[in-house]
């Protein structure tokens, strides 16, 4: 059996003695420790459903907004009666008990799928989604629960959550890379109409006119049979996007056979049914402290709640947000991991206080949070999306044309960054007047 197995079911009473989470993920001061391993998201994550009907690729939307004057945006909900009336063990059990049967339906839809592909990644996606909210919980409110079990799991959800991520990830990141090459390909054509229709085109006509309609000497060669100097950007860059294509998508088919392989022999494995039978005992009794059956949830909860908001306040307010203010800044082009991980940090601070809100008041959607998420994820996608060009350009013994057309495809995709970022600061901070200059 496989190191974290079967152990995890195993309850334990004694607590850890150690912080409250791991450390973050490396980069300077502002950040939140225990983000990380506080919500389950391998090192692919992906669209897949963490935000449930709002996951959809990141349109951002400025109209029906709070907060433009100025308040705190991230504001906790009131709470509710329900709240107020119950103990936080109730409240604690009740949530954890939905999540943890979520999980075990998903795990069941994925063995019934069988050889549709579509139905086995849809319950994967909502297996994580189930698996997420339940490593959240556990951290958040993690002096409420049974800590060392509690911290067992989150890190058994991890690995399974990562694991299954990948093959999704590999996926979608083909697909965002051969979209992009096909658009940035595509500029060619109106380049060449624009020529033609400032009279270029014309230039053979022309020639073809003066030759037939000489009736002395020899026919003159005319503009069309020249041979052309112009240098043609477009086409160069269309055959190398053609091979770049051709190597990001067996690169990418590559990693995604091989990810799906790994869920394969994840799902089959011992340590994988110790999950299973850790959640499904969670879903019949969750892990709580004694002392979450003495205090009243309106007392207990949003204390824990506020603390994992001033963690996203302090973690974002350490982001380069004045200068990601200003659009077409130039500050994401440059790949640099140290630049981006302060904002995934922030995307993983969001997901969390996403979820405790949602625990508190689930009958208050927080669409600030969600949108900020969602700019994240766009965020953290075309990141990796330029990583996973710039690791194709450093195939050896590529052709010129291909590493160019790899150079343009990793230079658009570190402009998504930079959008994403300005999303991310318009939906995060009050709007104010535009700044000049």
């Amino acid at each position: 059996m496989t190191p974290g197995g079967a152990g995890v079911a195993q309850r334990h009473d004694q607590p850890t003695g150690g912080p409250a989470g791991r450390t973050g993920i490396g980069y300077e001061p502002g950040g939140a420790p225990g983000a990380r391993s506080a919500v389950v998201d391998g090192p692919y994550g992906g669209n897949d459903g963490m935000y449930g009907p709002d996951d959809a690729p990141y349109a951002p939307v400025m109209a029906s907004r709070s907060g433009d004057d100025g308040t705190d945006r991230g504001a906790a909900p009131d709470i509710g009666a329900d709240l107020a009336s119950h103990m936080a063990d109730e409240v604690l059990a009740d949530y954890l008990h939905q999540q943890s049967a979520d999980f075990l339906r998903s795990l069941r839809l994925h063995r019934e799928s069988g050889s549709d592909a579509e139905g086995a990644g849809e319950a994967a996606r909502q297996l994580r989604r189930a698996a997420r909210r339940i490593s959240a919980t556990l951290h958040t409110f993690r002096p409420l629960t049974e800590e060392a079990w509690a911290d067992q799991l989150r890190s058994e959800l991890g690995w399974l959550s990562g694991t299954l991520a990948r093959e999704q990830a590999c996926a979608a990141r083909r697909e965002r890379l051969m979209a992009a090459l096909q658009r940035l390909t595509g500029r060619g054509p109106e380049r060449g109409d624009r020529g033609d229709r400032t009279g270029r085109g014309d230039r053979g006509k022309r020639g073809d006119r003066t030759t037939t309609g000489s009736s002395t000497g020899p026919a003159t060669p005319s503009a069309s049979s020249a041979p052309s100097t112009d240098p043609d950007p477009d086409g160069a860059l269309s055959a190398g996007a053609a091979r770049a294509g051709a190597l990001l998508d067996r690169q990418l088919t590559l990693a995604r056979t091989r990810a799906h392989s790994a869920a394969l022999q994840a799902l089959g494995s011992s340590r994988f049914h110790a999950v299973a039978d850790s959640v499904a005992v969670l879903a019949s009794e969750a892990p709580l402290a004694r002392t979450a059956a003495e205090l009243p949830a309106d007392e207990a909860l949003p204390p824990l709640a506020e603390q994992a908001h001033r963690r996203l306040t302090e973690a974002v307010a350490a982001l380069p947000l004045s200068r990601a203010g200003y659009p077409y800044n130039a500050a994401a082009l440059a790949a640099d991991q140290r630049q981006d991980a302060p904002w995934h940090q922030v995307r993983m601070l969001v997901r969390l206080s996403r979820y405790a809100r949602e625990l508190i008041a689930p009958e208050a959607g927080d669409l600030l949070l969600a949108e900020a998420g969602r700019a994240l994820e766009w965020h953290r996608d075309a990141a990796e999306a330029a990583a996973a060009a710039a690791a194709a350009a450093r195939t050896p013994r590529i052709a010129p044309a291909t590493a160019y057309a790899l150079g343009v495809l990793h230079a658009d995709q570190r402009h998504e960054v930079e959008a994403a970022r300005f999303a991310f600061g318009r939906v995060w901070l009050p709007r104010t007047p535009d700044r000049k200059g």
